[in-house]
């Protein structure tokens, strides 16, 4: 038997073990979490996010991962849908914030393996079904939190290209009509009580807060449309659910679906009126017009836009006995519309709003034709 000293050399010149390379599958935890309590856990997510865990865990698969992630999270009810009753609850955003700094860097592959992940841990398509297949505000408080955890776990977050790939699992297990519905719930406006705003866009105009309201629709839409390239998701899709989009629950207020088409912008703009055009709808294209010079007006947006955008579906037809067709519909439009709205007022209908649309009517008319003329003469 050595002396202590000489049992501390031997112990000193101990090789080190042999490093080796380990998959994730072959390796398991070297750290116990599931033995904290769930309070210390979500105390250590509070302060450190991701990143702890994603650093321990780094060789385990992604399967593992997400079973430990389950099995603390169900603990935690700020982290399940429906189960926190706290108006000012940070849980779907802590959440949201450890998810993205968890799997950063991740392949597409593990990317669906986590949202697959999230559909089971908070029973999400199953509620999604129940919000979308009901009549729209019956379950406002499922409709509130179906926005809150999708928007603060998986879309607000991101990147753009992130926010595509997880709106897009969203939305396509879903037929189109559904899917139009379930785009309002993720980002249609709000009313003050903070339920949606379903009978809103049907009976009154939206102007008097157009931009928080429609700002993150149009957003979305903007999104989706630039990236059409996408497997099953065309331009056709996008058209069709924003034709669904507008009548739901009914057929909206004619102002709010032309300032929502002016917020989007000139690409959206054009592709639905271009295809009403195309599918012979010169009625339904000539009144959307005339709502989006009035919007353009009441907004203060440049009216050199529009008469560019009506040249432009000018163009789609295939004569000039067609483009004049369609011009001479536009101005039975203003007509028709100006009458509409005259006649409301003066038959003692006392709606202070309502005057004032008339006079915005008119002198949006005026704008545009003098703007109108002023293109023919400059290509003279």
């Amino acid at each position: 038997m050595g002396t202590p000293t000489a049992q501390r050399s031997r112990r000193a010149r101990r090789p080190y073990p042999v490093r080796t390379v380990t998959t994730r599958s072959q390796c398991r935890p070297s750290v116990r979490f599931e033995r904290l309590p769930a309070e210390v856990f979500h105390m250590i997510l509070d302060r450190l996010s991701g990143l702890l865990f994603k650093r321990c865990t780094l060789l385990l698969p992604t399967k593992d991962r997400l079973k430990f992630i389950s099995s603390m999270f169900s603990q935690i009810p700020c982290f399940k849908l429906e189960e926190c009753t706290a108006a000012d609850c940070l849980g779907f955003y802590s959440y949201g914030v450890f998810l993205k700094t968890m799997i950063s860097g991740w392949d597409e592959v593990e990317w669906h393996r986590v949202f697959n992940f999230l559909c089971s841990f908070t029973n999400l398509l199953p509620k999604i079904k129940m919000a979308v297949t009901g009549k729209p505000g019956v379950r406002w408080y499922l409709e509130l939190q179906l926005r809150l955890f999708c928007r603060q776990v998986l879309l607000d977050l991101w990147s753009c290209k992130d926010t595509l790939f997880w709106l897009t699992r969203i939305l396509k297990p879903w037929p189109v009509v559904l899917q139009a519905r379930l785009l309002f719930i993720l980002y249609g406006p709000l009313l003050p009580d903070s339920t949606l705003a379903w009978q809103g866009m049907v009976e009154r105009e939206m102007r008097e807060m157009s931009t928080s309201a429609l700002w993150n629709l149009t957003r979305v839409i903007v999104l989706l449309y630039s990236n059409l390239d996408l497997k099953d998701w065309t331009t056709d899709t996008m058209q069709t659910i924003l034709e669904e989009l507008i009548v739901l629950p009914e057929v909206w207020h004619m102002e709010n679906v032309a300032r929502l088409l002016v917020l989007c912008g000139n690409t959206v703009c054009y592709s639905i009126l271009a295809n009403k055009a195309h599918n012979g709808q010169l009625r339904q294209v000539s009144r959307l017009i005339v709502h989006i010079i009035l919007v353009c007006e009441k907004d203060g947006y440049c009216m050199n836009w529009v008469v560019k955008m009506v040249h432009q579906v000018c163009q789609g037809f295939n004569n000039t006995s067609e483009r004049f067709a369609f011009i001479q519909r536009l101005e039975d439009m203003f007509s028709e519309v100006t009458m509409e709205v005259y006649e409301f007022v003066t038959a003692g209908n006392h709606h202070e709003d309502m005057g004032q649309t008339l006079w915005s009517l008119v002198e949006s008319s005026a704008h545009f034709h003098a703007e109108f003329l002023h293109m023919f003469l400059k290509n003279e």
